[in-house]
């Protein structure tokens, strides 16, 4: 802070998510289930103005609030450039046939009853050979979204079963950036953070389990034996279904444990995509190709819409072309202009001090060993909800109450668990959050309506603050002996 700069008032801090939440409010009345296609944008930029007016009148420089901005984007490339290659590689998979062979079989697989479980227990084993989240919603995830639809279930409880175990899988996987990054910030080890982590998780997660196995037994779907045979029908008749095609997925996870980074690794499931689809699907690669005359022309256009256009094979039933389209990368777009908009809202409030000021006021409030674990967790959800960004709900209330934590005499391996069971999982249950956000787009479901469902993230910090409160599992600093 320069000797211009004046240090904002709690009030002042308060203004722009309070301008914010007003806005928000308005547009969900105004605009629905579009909010998110243009209305919230420009809410956020609106918010991100009062707070520049408010770090003008503390002192501030446009080109320093403008400087905090461009941190703010830079840091959510990593996540634009991947969910733009997510829509490439969802377009290729569907026109090969990845996509449509998973529903085909797992049809014959699943059940309504056991099929929640079943997809959040995938997800999980997924996630956590992967560590990954993103990559495992946008493989096993688009498809399993697919079948649980398919079985006539509600598509709100299908995304929260698939988010669940993703997220369970990405929490605890040592090959997590989160996972790591967490006990990075709080001070401690990984593998000592994972351990910790497990005696909060592990319970949370059963608990998620055993409510979608109620939710089978009361949801059987609605659609009967004649529909399903249609469906499968459809879906024989369209595309050259056979296992070799689950080839394509495989190599993309191998990837991913590999520890190949996530861009390349879905570039190269994108363009296998492709490259299965000439193989094994022509006709349906000449279909979207928007030309008549079969040849190299139809293979490459059809190829590259699949990549960056609105695809969407033609079955003559509705319910089974809904399965069967894809937006490629231009359906990422909106999404991308989401993310820009909340990173330029995080930027300004981050630079401002605004977040900083409200979290201090939080902290001279925690006294007990409850009240604090409660407030970093509320800490990393309002940063989650106002910094739009889930590594700065982890790594800023990381920096914040790092000695907090030690002062009171508590481990830090207590701050690293509560940072991913409050700053990881929840970032995706808001829907500005570039992980909400993303998720969203990927899976064509809006965030307020998997939110509710997605039991695991919803628990997790509840979890967090009742193991705080009745003081089970804190880890303390053994004082040494005199």
């Amino acid at each position: 802070m320069s000797m211009n700069e004046r240090k904002a008032t709690l009030l002042q801090a308060f203004i722009p998510i309070i301008f914010l939440i007003g806005l928000l409010s308005l547009n969900v009345y105004l605009f629905g289930e579009d909010t998110n296609y243009g209305p919230n944008q420009i809410a956020l930029i609106l918010s991100a103005m009062v707070a520049v007016i408010i770090g003008i009148r503390l002192g501030m420089k446009w080109r320093t609030l403008e400087k905090g901005v461009v941190k703010s984007i830079a840091s959510a490339m990593p996540a634009i450039l991947i969910l733009m290659m997510i829509g490439a590689l969802a377009g290729t998979w569907m026109i090969s046939g990845v996509v449509p062979a998973m529903i085909y079989y797992g049809l014959q697989i699943l059940n309504p009853t056991i099929f929640l479980f079943a997809a959040c227990i995938v997800c999980a084993f997924v996630s956590l050979a992967t560590g990954s989240s993103w990559s495992t919603v946008a493989t096993v995830g688009i498809a399993l979204l697919g079948i649980g639809k398919a079985l006539g279930l509600h598509e709100g409880w299908v995304a929260g079963a698939i988010i669940s175990g993703a997220y369970f899988g990405d929490k605890m996987s040592p090959l997590s950036d989160t996972t790591n990054l967490a006990p990075a910030m709080a001070g401690t080890d990984l593998i000592t953070h994972i351990k910790y982590m497990a005696l909060t998780t592990v319970p949370t997660f059963s608990i998620a389990l055993l409510l979608y196995i109620g939710m089978g037994l009361f949801a059987t779907g609605d659609v009967q034996a004649e529909k399903m045979g249609e469906v499968l029908t459809l879906l024989d008749a369209n595309f050259n279904i056979n296992p070799v095609l689950f080839l394509v997925p495989a190599a993309v996870i191998i990837l991913i444990i590999k520890k190949v980074p996530a861009f390349p690794a879905l570039l190269i499931g994108s363009l296998l995509g492709g490259v299965f689809a000439i193989i094994f699907q022509p006709e349906v690669v000449h279909s979207v190709s928007g030309i008549e005359t079969i040849g190299l022309e139809s293979t490459y256009r059809g190829v590259l819409n699949a990549m960056f256009g609105s695809v969407s094979i033609e079955t003559g039933n509705q319910a089974v072309d809904r399965l069967l389209s894809t937006g490629g990368m231009w359906g990422m777009f909106n999404t991308i202009w989401l993310i820009l908009c909340a990173m330029i809202f995080g930027g300004i409030m981050e630079r401002a001090g605004l977040l900083r000021r409200i979290s201090e006021a939080v902290i001279s409030l925690a006294h007990s060993t409850g009240a604090l674990i409660a407030s970093t967790t509320g800490t990393c959800i309002f940063f989650n909800i106002t910094a739009s960004d889930q590594y700065l709900a982890i790594v800023v209330p990381g920096r914040m109450y790092a000695e907090t934590y030690k002062e009171r005499g508590l481990k830090p391996e207590n701050l690293s668990r509560t940072l991913e069971d409050s700053g990881t999982v929840t970032s995706v249950l808001v829907p500005w959050n570039t992980c909400g956000a993303t998720q969203a787009s990927v899976l064509g479901v809006a965030t307020m309506t998997f939110a509710p469902f997605c039991f695991f993230n919803i628990l997790s910090p509840i979890t967090t603050m009742i193991y705080g409160f009745f003081n089970i599992k804190i880890a303390k600093i053994e004082k040494p002996e005199e």
